[in-house]
């Protein structure tokens, strides 16, 4: 069974999405499986990964618009720290994604990315992939 891999990314906002598409890509060439399930895991109570479009920038843009609308940052919420906003856009998004590899590459479909998002930057943050053998 392959070796959990680590792409390592720095934010450079409070709130951003970063495509790391290719690093995942990387991570995965690494691995040496071909075939199977790739989990995707970011290990961040204030941050998460997901998969949406590429192509046009105001779709990242427009998902950060409507959870900053939803989940406000100065909403009230009773976390002291100052970044409860984040623990819960974290929680909405997600911690992981699955992806089938086939042929040492991920199946996403035409126009898919893998987005780290991040709620609470700029900070050092990690992403773990696993290839599962299939």
């Amino acid at each position: 069974m392959a070796q959990v891999q680590q792409i390592e990314i720095r934010t450079s906002k409070r709130e951003e999405m970063i495509d790391i598409t290719s690093l995942v890509r990387g991570a995965i060439k690494k691995t040496g499986v071909s075939a199977g399930v790739a989990y995707v895991y970011v290990p961040h109570t204030t941050a998460a990964v997901t998969l949406q479009e590429n192509t046009d920038p105001t779709v990242k843009t427009d998902l950060l618009g409507l959870l900053a609308r939803l989940i406000p940052k100065d909403g009230g919420f009773e976390h002291a720290e100052g970044n409860a906003d984040a623990h819960i856009k974290s929680s909405a998004v997600g911690a992981s994604q699955t992806i089938p590899v086939e042929g040492g590459r991920l199946l996403l479909g035409t126009w898919q990315a893998i987005w780290f998002c991040e709620f609470d930057g700029p900070r050092s943050r990690r992403v773990l992939v696993k290839v599962l053998d299939g």
